[in-house]
């Protein structure tokens, strides 16, 4: 349910009807908007008495919301919700890049990427600490050395770090030196480590599972929101399907439906989506015709020597290839490149 303020209400009638909604063993969360203030309620297990609610002094009327997913549903959410960070936006109206190697393999190799990226306008670098990989025998990446590296990386340039949160007994430390948290297609529906970033003061990129429907991906968006943080950000990555032409199949018609459906922002990465550098450029042309509010992608100064995912990662003069075209096609799209 949502309980809508009317136009000038008071903080204290506000903090009455919060207290009101938690006198019910419910869990009210404030929603201020640029008119009013309006009040989610989740928690509950049948339906609420609105009655009970409507007669509070400021209250202008109290609305179901039939989503299984409430906090990330329009009806309870309607205008698009913006991601503020210290060096960049998130958000209606801009395209954000993202952009790095799959893992950190070394402080250099992360110090010049994140120049490169900071020298044509990028202001977010990815990579991963933590890697999840298939074979156990496969390159894990540096763990908490790989945190500090950032910490240094980022002082030095101010670039911002998004970096992977792979189980509930790092997250103190992924958080304190990154600016944006991501969970892997793996952990999509990891609950436990959920709820743990839903008390993350960091926003949470939330990659879609590799065989997630559009609304478990939207119910694993709504534990971390239960949990008290609402950035979250979606990341369409490509799904698993009969096709062998690509490692996934990147699925932009999911944009749409979801943009329709939420109010979280969604990227794309066309890098784990296609599995094959060459396929790259064109999806993520289209993942801004498709109306993305962002790209993860990676790249690395020297693929062929990487020591993950070289194949699907552009090379420096093929990433700023891919810019230059983003940014012609991004104007008549009305999109802001940042």
């Amino acid at each position: 349910m949502l309980v809508v303020m009317q136009t000038g209400a008071s903080p204290e009638q506000i903090a009455h009807v919060i207290e009101a909604i938690r006198s019910l063993n419910l869990t009210p969360h404030p929603l201020p908007g640029a008119m009013r203030t309006a009040i989610g309620i989740t928690g509950n297990t049948g339906a609420v008495d609105a009655r009970s609610l409507e007669v509070i002094d400021g209250v202008k009327e109290c609305i179901r919301v039939t989503k299984p997913f409430k906090l990330a549903s329009r009806e309870m959410h309607p205008a698009d919700t913006t991601i503020p960070l210290g060096m960049t936006t998130i958000g209606p109206g801009n395209f954000t890049m993202i952009a790095g190697p799959c893992s950190v393999e070394n402080e250099a190799m992360i110090q010049q990427t994140a120049e490169f990226l900071m020298e044509n306008g990028v202001k977010m670098l990815r990579a991963g600490a933590y890697k999840p990989r298939t074979s156990p025998y496969s390159y894990q990446g540096m763990g908490r050395e790989g945190l500090e590296i950032f910490k240094r990386v980022r002082k030095r340039t101010g670039i911002g770090i998004v970096t992977e949160l792979m189980d509930t007994e790092n997250a103190d430390a992924v958080e304190d030196a990154t600016d944006i948290i991501q969970i892997g297609t793996r952990n999509m529906q990891n609950f436990a480590l959920l709820k743990r970033v839903g008390q993350a003061r960091k926003p949470v990129l939330l990659k879609r599972g590799m065989s997630a429907t559009l609304e478990e991906w939207l119910m694993s968006a709504e534990y971390v929101m239960a949990g008290g943080n609402y950035q979250v950000i979606l990341c369409e990555r490509g799904v698993r399907t009969f096709s062998d032409h690509s490692r996934n199949t990147l699925d932009l018609s999911v944009i749409p439906p979801c943009q329709s459906l939420t109010h979280l922002p969604i990227l794309v990465d066309p890098s784990h989506g296609t599995g094959k550098r060459a396929y790259v450029p064109a999806m993520a042309l289209a993942s801004l015709a498709a109306g993305a509010d962002g790209l993860l992608l990676e790249i690395h100064p020297h693929p062929d020597k990487a020591m993950s995912d070289g194949a699907q990662s552009l090379d420096f003069a093929g990433f700023k290839k891919l810019l230059d075209s983003l940014r012609k096609l991004a104007v008549p799209l009305g999109k802001k490149m940042n």
